[in-house]
């Protein structure tokens, strides 16, 4: 059994500054790549940014030089949101790729954390 949960969604000013966390908890063995997503409403849930174990990342082209993706060794990944605009208003998913202690693999993804940028 394994749990992600996502926290650090909420309302903020354009220009504003937010920070995501997502924990995981559960039979975990190993974790190897850790991302975010997004899902604005109305439009498909697209790639924001991800990281993997080996510390390389990557970014959509719209969060590039605002948004940084970080993990520590306990489980946890991070989304730093700066400069925040409307557009980035959509429900944030964390998703990882997990071999839980019974050597099973799949990804897993948490219930979503609600981000609203106002201008």
């Amino acid at each position: 059994q394994v749990q992600l949960v996502e926290s650090g969604g909420g309302l903020v000013q354009a220009g504003g500054s937010l920070r995501l966390s997502c924990v995981a908890s559960g039979n975990i063995f190993s974790i190897n790549a850790m991302g975010w997503y997004r899902q604005a409403p109305g439009k498909q849930r697209e790639l924001v940014a991800d990281i993997h174990s080996g510390g390389n990342s990557n970014y959509a082209d719209s969060v590039k030089g605002r948004f940084t993706i970080s993990r520590d060794n306990g489980g946890t990944v991070y989304l730093q949101m700066n400069s925040l605009k409307p557009e980035d208003t959509g429900v944030y998913y964390c998703s990882m790729g997990v071999t839980t202690r019974d050597y099973f693999q799949m990804d897993y993804w948490g219930k979503g954390t609600l981000v609203t940028v106002s201008s």
